[in-house]
């Protein structure tokens, strides 16, 4: 049978927001939300690991029920990556891991029935890791030499006949253990599953997302 844990990695610091995952959302701090949904889905997930170099979070992580890994200095920079936390990670679980499930502190909403649908699609076979994301029907393009070049659509075109571009809504990323521990998180057999949930629109990355955050915890 195969074993599943969540990581959740919560570092200190944060350039925008001092003390992100600190921050309180509906009385509790950020990254408690990501605990509490992965708690949710025992069936599903046989452990919950919090990967952090801050001893405040370490302790009310514990409170919460999580493990804790002990995050080094190194891996708790802007510039670290989440595939290099997660491979740290997987270096201080001492038991056999098949599969990694990373809930971002700063995607504390998830739409009912997201990990059930994710897990359903990975038991089919066929895929190494899945992500969600997000259909987006703007019209992008770029410019060059001082003239817009339409990337999706053409000059004219309704806005509902443009070519639906996705992007990654951070909610949720899983991924074999095997691949983590080759350094990635998306490998080639990936299945991008489509979310268009208003939770998939937030990101907590300056004061006014929390704002938002508190407002679609009401709303839906």
């Amino acid at each position: 049978m195969s074993k599943t844990i969540a990581v959740i990695p919560a570092r200190g610091g944060s350039k925008r927001i001092p003390g992100k995952n600190l921050q309180l959302l509906d009385g509790i701090p950020l990254f408690i939300h990501s605990i509490r949904y992965a708690q949710q889905f025992p069936a599903l997930i046989d452990g919950v690991y919090v990967s952090t170099d801050d001893e405040n979070i370490q302790e009310k992580s514990l409170e919460a029920g999580a493990k804790v890994i002990d995050r080094p200095a190194i891996l708790a920079t802007d510039t670290a990556t989440s595939a290099s936390v997660l491979t740290h990670a997987l270096t201080q679980i001492h038991e056999k891991v098949d599969w990694v499930v990373l809930l971002q502190p700063t995607n504390p909403l998830r739409p009912s029935g997201l990990l059930e649908e994710a897990f359903k699609i990975l038991e089919s076979g066929g895929h190494d890791s899945l992500m969600t994301v997000t259909e987006n029907r703007q019209k992008f393009g770029k410019i060059s030499k001082g003239k817009l070049i339409p990337f999706n659509y053409t000059y004219g075109q309704r806005s509902q006949d443009v070519e639906p571009m996705y992007f990654e809504n951070g909610l949720l990323y899983i991924s074999s253990a095997d691949l983590i521990r080759q350094g990635n998180i998306i490998g080639d057999k990936l299945f991008p599953l489509i979310v268009n949930h208003p939770f998939a629109r937030v990101d907590i990355d300056d004061p006014d997302d929390l704002l938002l955050a508190e407002y679609y915890m009401k709303k839906f």
